[in-house]
């Protein structure tokens, strides 16, 4: 096997692959753990507050589950807007990011 694959070839058995994984993989089981704290709470599911916490938490899980198909597809760290790499340090707070800082920008 060559190690000069193409950008957008899956390499799941790259090390990095293993780290944003695992990356995901945290914020995912974080925000479950989010969303179970806010269904044990017990106020109404009226509640304008929980409700917006609850949705937020859902988008940011649909969010985790793109990354990790872009991570299996080998286009994660890659902007969506603009195609060009997503800066590491971006990624690494926002592992589930689709965007670079000048395209969300834009979208903001």
């Amino acid at each position: 096997m060559s190690l000069d694959l193409p950008r957008t070839e899956p390499r799941p058995d790259h090390p990095a692959t293993d780290e944003v994984r695992r990356r995901l993989e945290h914020a995912r089981t974080t925000r479950l753990a989010q969303l179970k704290a806010l269904d044990d709470a017990g106020p109404s599911p009226d509640d304008p507050l929980t409700s917006h916490q609850k949705d937020a938490i859902v988008r940011a899980l649909k969010e985790i589950d793109e990354a990790v198909a872009r991570l299996d597809h080998g286009t994660y760290g890659i902007c969506q807007s603009c195609s060009k790499p997503v800066p590491p340090e971006r990624l690494e707070i926002l592992p589930h990011t689709r965007h670079c800082v000048t395209c969300q920008r834009r979208a903001a």
